[in-house]
């Protein structure tokens, strides 16, 4: 299941929509302070996602 962070301080994605195309998608959120370019504002925040996500891969 893929993870996304959703970008609480994104003026160009309303987090509403993103939590809204997440759900569609089946993924799990979490959410982070940042940007639209999260990776960017944030790197070791959207790392750890990442990493967290690829440990719990089946």
């Amino acid at each position: 299941m893929p993870s996304l962070p959703m970008r609480t301080e994104d003026y160009m994605i309303p987090v509403e929509a993103q939590r809204m195309m997440a759900k569609r998608a089946g993924a799990t959120t979490v959410d982070q302070a940042g940007s639209h370019a999260v990776y960017v504002s944030q790197p070791k925040a959207v790392a750890n996602i990442i990493e967290k996500a690829a440990n719990t891969a089946e």
